[in-house]
Formats: structure tokens, C-alpha cells, sequence
């Protein structure tokens, strides 16, 4: 028997079994009473004929409250010509309702989303009616809720009255979605196709932050992606990662894609290992259609989903969301645009400080520098009259923008400032350090950040095993590059500057730090788990011979680990795609490690000291012929 004839056979079946509750859209609108509340199934399981059902023959109702998160279909409800009958109240904005909660006609209500579940069982907001869309039934007349699981679970658990779509294309997911077609007050047959939500195109910007995101996601990470076109770049961007795993909200087509190119097994999850934890689907046909029974899949209610800490027990937990604009506190505005509301608070909260709580773990706020076109920075020096904090500046960790990574965790205002300022556009670079100056925010010589030369970071492993990131030095490191070099023993100090020195000023690791693409470069080597400084290197390029004049400063208890080679080897890498010829050093005759150093990056020969000083230097190959 082929999938159409069986899905047309089990269709007969179920209506046989329940032909008492089986009836039309518009008779099962009748069980509406007036002054009730109204629940809408979410996503992509939105129940269209339900949904036109009520507004076209719901003629006995008035005065009915309309509750959901966001919904994918039309808000018919949600027009001016239906106010005397409906006023939706907005767990999440979405497009079809934006206007109406921006003009007043309906409202909306701030709540994290680990807790509407709470909020509707609690008979705070009790439902009424639940009007949602579930799969065919089984043998025992259990259906599922399929694709959106979210707040509905809630909601059929606690309405007084079900009213189920049972639709054959609704896949029969896994996880706790079973819903007894004997709960519901009545059953409306439907066969049409799920609504889609197909993932933006990524454009340039959107893929330089994926490639940004993708250097601080380590392998085995288990991921939380929200919705826009810079988390479908950033899941793009992971396809070369091995053995990631998912719980999150939204499961999508870019984790789909993911899974079948292998870097998505959940092998190393700590939590349901090997399984793929989400409460909703929202995509493509061809998403839905592999969801359908699929035991790689569970999907779970909102209240245990997005628990902080449900969500910790994952280690390496790496939540990804994005914001529409961020103060140079670190503050995040992520449901208002200028003084309207926009979308709501959603499950970013609840992630950020789930992965807070994470072992390994760690949040990520990412957006492009500029909105509106280009005119605006989306990074300002507070934020703007209206605009609502969603994530607490104590909470925020990384933000990430096309052009670098601020990390906040542990900042001063001052540190925060002007990372931030650092990853802005450069067009209003001048104006948020101005304003930051003019808040006492900074200090008054702050030199202006300039454009990163290098944005992307590495994350290496030393020859013990110990894995260690490096990434582009920047103005925000001064303090670390402070404790850095005044840990230095007398006798480190010495095989670097050539001279002995007790004091380090402000103005020496500004310098240090100051750089430039056509002239300079500064990398670091940082700890992972808390981030601190295990060595600087810098070039400075001769414009006559172009050749880097190379220096490289390891801490005293990471010297001979590998750390320094890790350094050099990528300060090669940069300078040849700058345009480096080589790199040359001088070099104490006492200092052999750094003569070691050099030969593992392309040195071969070493002359005769001069003075007790080597004069080294070596050429970068020639790119081969194409």
C-alpha cells in the first residue's frame, strides 16, 4: 500500500472512532463563549481554518482576549474591524500582529518564555479554549502535537475546551507531544500543507559574523540558535565542527543541514545524548518531513526546554541570539525598536543564563554594526527613550558584530566601553568613544580603537594537550597585558627588552596594543576558562625591506609549553596575508627557546652571535605557481 493510500485509510479510521467529535471549522467555533480567553497553536502549527473560523462565524463572541506566541499564518482577530469581538494579548510580537500592538489595538505581555507555561496552568492566565492542529492519530487515538510543543502543552493541559485540526501532514514527532484525541471537544479534519518559514540568504556581513562565531564554538559544543539571517550564517558556518548537539528552542533548517553533513551526532551532549532537544520546528517542508517519527528528535514544553537549569546540565553549552541594539554598558535591547515594541523577550534570557551555568559553557549576542540601512549604529552610548533592557548588562558575556568579539563577563565600564566601541562600525567609532569620554566612562587620552586586522580567532591545542585560543590583540587587553608583563621575572624582562626595567607605564602597552594592517600586528594567547593573558607577540613592519621586527612575550609559568610557537606560527600566517616578506628578531645567545621558536615557523639559519646577540631573520615561501 503506498504512503498516500495509508495516510487516506488511517484518515477513515480515526474519523470512524470519533465521529461524535468530528465536525466543521464553523460548528466547532460554536463551544467559543464571549468574554473568554482564546488560545492559538504556535508556529508553524498554527490552525489556519480554526483561526478564519472564528473570525468569519464567530458572530456570539465578544469581548474575547486572543493569546499566542508568535504564529507564522494571518491574525484576522488582530483588525481594526474585529475590536469589539477580539483584543489579542502578545506572549511573543510577530509581523502578522506588530501593527496592531504598535497602534494600541492589542497588547502585550513581557514574560520569559520558561514561564508562560506556568503562567497558563497557574490560572493567572487561565485559557478558556485552546485551539490548535495535531497529527493523525495512532491506533490508540493518540495524536501529536507535531511541530510546536512549546506553550502548547500547556494550553491543552489546562483549557476547558480543545479544539484539535487533525491534519495527515502534520509529522507524529517525538519527545512529549502525545495529545489523546479524547481530550478535545471537538476534531476538524484538515489536509493542507504546514506553513514555511524558509531561512534568509546570508549576505556579506551576516557570514563574517558566522566566521567569528564559528572560531568561539568548540567542538562537542551543544547549541541554542535563534531566528534571523545571522544565526542561519552562524549554523552555516559549523558545518566543518564534528559532534555538536542541540537544545534549543527553535529547531531549523540550518541544523538540519548540519546534521547531514555530519557535524551535528550529539554524542557528547551531557543531556539526552544523541538527541536533538527543541520545542518547536519552524522551516521548510523538508524539515518537517524528517521530523516525522524521527528518534533523533525529542521536543519538549517550553517550562522544561528553556529551564537556565534544565539547559546548564549541557556542558559546553553555547547560546547564539541576536539583539536590535546594545548600550556601551552591555545593556541589550532585544524586543523594542526606537520606542515601539517589536518581538519580546522570548527564551534568550533563559539561555543566556543557562549557558552562564553551563560547564564550558558560554552566551553569545551577535548582530550587524549597522540597522536601518546602514545609517545607524546599532551599538550606542545609551540606550534610546522607549527601548526596553531584555538581557541584564550583568549578564551578558560575548557580543559579536562583522567586525570582532567583545567580552563583557567581568568588565569594568570602562573595559566594556570600549570593546564595544571596538566592534562598532568604524564610521561611528569617534562618536560613541566621544560620548563614553564625555560620560567619564574612559579615560580622556584613550586613543580611538582602529579597524581589527584580523577578526578571527584560533583556537589551538599546546604539544601537553592544554587547549588555549588565539586571537587579534586588542585596546580592551591593557589591564591583562599589564599583569602580563609585571609577573615577568628579572631575568624574562631582560631576553626581551635587553634591559633590565621595573615599571611597565600606560603608554608603553598602549603602544603595544595599538596597531595597525598595513604596519603592525598583535596577537594574544588567552586561557580559555578565564581568559587570561599566556603571551603577546607583535610585528612592526619595516616599510623599506618589508620585513616584521617580531617580539614575543610568554608568561613565566607557560614558557616552554608551546605557547609562543602558537603565536609566531600565526603572525605568520597574518603577515603573508598582509603582504609580510618575513620576520626578522634579535635575539639574546641566553635565550635559546626563542631561537626555537623561530625555527618551528620557517627559520633555518642561524648565524653567529654578534655581541652575545643573534640578528635572525627568515623569508616567507612564495605562494606557489596556480
Amino acid at each position: 500500500m503506498s504512503a498516500t493510500m495509508q495516510r487516506e485509510a488511517a484518515a477513515v479510521d480515526w474519523r470512524e472512532r470519533f465521529a461524535e467529535r468530528v465536525t466543521t471549522a464553523e460548528e466547532a467555533i460554536r463551544a467559543l463563549r464571549p468574554g473568554r480567553r482564546i488560545f492559538i497553536g504556535s508556529g508553524a502549527a498554527e490552525p489556519l481554518s480554526l483561526v478564519d473560523a472564528m473570525v468569519r462565524f464567530g458572530t456570539q463572541l465578544a469581548d474575547n482576549e486572543v493569546v499566542h506566541i508568535l504564529t507564522l499564518g494571518p491574525a484576522p482577530y488582530a483588525a481594526a474591524d474585529c475590536a469589539d469581538r477580539f483584543r489579542h494579548n502578545a506572549f511573543f510580537i510577530g509581523a502578522n500582529t506588530r501593527a496592531a500592538v504598535r497602534e494600541g489595538r492589542a497588547d502585550f505581555t513581557p514574560v520569559f518564555l520558561s514561564e508562560i507555561p506556568a503562567l497558563l496552568r497557574s490560572g493567572r492566565r487561565p485559557v478558556d479554549a485552546a485551539l490548535v492542529q495535531v497529527s493523525l492519530p495512532d491506533a490508540d487515538g493518540i495524536a501529536s502535537l507535531g511541530v510546536s510543543v512549546d506553550v502548547v502543552r500547556a494550553a491543552v493541559d489546562s483549557a476547558r475546551i480543545v479544539i484539535a485540526e487533525v491534519n495527515p501532514r502534520m509529522p507524529r514527532t517525538r519527545g512529549d507531544t502525545k495529545l489523546d484525541l479524547r481530550r478535545c471537544t471537538a476534531l476538524v479534519p484538515v489536509d493542507a500543507p504546514l506553513l514555511e518559514r524558509p531561512p534568509p540568504e546570508p549576505d556579506a556581513v551576516s557570514r563574517a559574523i558566522g566566521e567569528t562565531v564559528a572560531d568561539l564554538v568548540p567542538h562537542g559544543a551543544t547549541l541554542q540558535v535563534g531566528i534571523g539571517r545571522a544565526p542561519s550564517a552562524i549554523l552555516a558556518a559549523l558545518r566543518e565542527h564534528r559532534d555538536l548537539g542541540v537544545h534549543t528552542e527553535m529547531l531549523s533548517d540550518g541544523i538540519l543541514d548540519l546534521v547531514k553533513a555530519g557535524a551535528i551526532s550529539g554524542r557528547r551532549k551531557t543531556l539526552l545524548p544523541g538527541k536533538l532537544v527543541a520545542s518547536f520546528l519552524m522551516g521548510s517542508q523538508a524539515l518537517y518531513d524528517w521530523a516525522d517519527q524521527n528518534d533523533l528528535l525529542h521536543l519538549a514544553p517550553s517550562d522544561w526546554v528553556n529551564d537556565p537549569q534544565v539547559i546548564a546540565q549541557n556542558d559546553r553549552m553555547v547560546s547564539i541570539n541576536t539583539a536590535l541594539g546594545v548600550d556601551l554598558t552591555g545593556q541589550v535591547a532585544a524586543d523594542t525598536l526606537e520606542t515601539g515594541f517589536y518581538s519580546g523577550i522570548g527564551g534568550q534570557v533563559d539561555f543566556v543564563r543557562g549557558a552562564a551555568r553551563s560547564q564550558g559553557g558560554h552566551s553569545l549576542i551577535v548582530f550587524p554594526s549597522l540597522a536601518r540601512d546602514g545609517t545607524v549604529s546599532r551599538i550606542q552610548p545609551v540606550l534610546p527613550e522607549g527601548a526596553a533592557v531584555v538581557t541584564s548588562r550583568g549578564d551578558v558575556r560575548y557580543v559579536v558584530t562583522e567586525y570582532g568579539v567583545a567580552d563583557l563577563w567581568g568588565k569594568s565600564v570602562r573595559e566594556r566601553a570600549l570593546a564595544l566601541v571596538a566592534i562598532a562600525h568604524p564610521d561611528h567609532r569617534a562618536d560613541l568613544l566621544a560620548a563614553a569620554k564625555q560620560r567619564r566612562w574612559v579615560l580622556p587620552d584613550q586613543p580611538l580603537p582602529k579597524v581589527p586586522f584580523e577578526t578571527r580567532v584560533w583556537n589551538e591545542t599546546l604539544p601537553d594537550g592544554t587547549p588555549v585560543r588565539v586571537r587579534a590583540a586588542r585596546q580592551t587587553d591593557e589591564s591583562k597585558v599589564h599583569a602580563l608583563l609585571y609577573a615577568l621575572s628579572p631575568e624574562s624582562v631582560y631576553q626581551r627588552y635587553f634591559s633590565t626595567r621595573q615599571i611597565h607605564p600606560r603608554s608603553e602597552v598602549l603602544a603595544l596594543l595599538d596597531t595597525d594592517p598595513r604596519s603592525s600586528c598583535a596577537l594574544v594567547a588567552e586561557q580559555l576558562e578565564d581568559g587570561s593573558l599566556l603571551g603577546i607577540a607583535r610585528y612592526d613592519l619595516d616599510l623599506t625591506s618589508g620585513m616584521g621586527e617580531l617580539g614575543i612575550v610568554v608568561a613565566e609559568a607557560w614558557q616552554k609549553r608551546g605557547v609562543g610557537s602558537a603565536l609566531a606560527r600565526r603572525l605568520v600566517d597574518v603577515g603573508k596575508r598582509h603582504g609580510v616578506k618575513g620576520l626578522r628578531a634579535d635575539v639574546l645567545v641566553s635565550n635559546p627557546g626563542m631561537v626555537g621558536v623561530l625555527r618551528r615557523v620557517g627559520l633555518r639559519d642561524v648565524p653567529l652571535p654578534d655581541a652575545g646577540v643573534y640578528a635572525l631573520k627568515f623569508y616567507f615561501p612564495a605562494d606557489p605557481p596556480p
